[in-house]
């Protein structure tokens, strides 16, 4: 299993985290990201920084990653492409996103887009908390024993 990493909005707490997990299992980390993103000096641990651009750093992400590789994003529609391709899905608030589950997420997804496009205001997300972190920590290392 490789690691593939929505790095532009992972959040350092979470890239310190999967920095640490990668080198205990000597697990291949790479971090896709528009903008450069300074990692460990590491021989498993890479930075790929793709060109500006929406969604460049998703499709590299989905044109790299391979059947059971791990993906961390907080993108629902990435989540929903790269487990259709085979690969699991973790957001860096600790959610599994599966199959059964990540078609509803897009759903709510998307009917919030269609909210705040029309001027409703939903608010974001809650700061990232302790227990998102150690849910995070937890699923990566069952993921990553699993594997093994």
């Amino acid at each position: 299993m490789n690691i593939w990493v929505d790095a532009d909005a992972c959040p350092v707490v979470i890239k310190e985290i999967l920095f640490r997990a990668a080198e205990r299992t000597k697990t291949q980390l790479t971090l896709v990201a528009n903008q450069f993103i300074r990692t460990p000096a590491s021989p498993i641990i890479k930075m790929l920084q793709v060109s500006p651009g929406f969604d460049v750093a998703d499709n590299e992400i989905v044109k790299r990653a391979s059947v059971g590789d791990l993906v961390i994003t907080s993108d629902i529609p990435l989540a929903a492409e790269v487990i259709e391709n085979g690969c699991k899905a973790l957001s860096p608030r600790g959610e599994l996103f599966t199959p059964d589950n990540v078609r509803s997420r897009l759903n709510i997804r998307d009917f919030m887009d269609t909210m705040r496009a029309s001027g409703v205001d939903t608010g974001g997300p809650p700061a990232l908390n302790q227990t998102d972190r150690k849910n995070f920590a937890n699923h990566l290392d069952r993921l990553l024993t699993q594997s093994q």
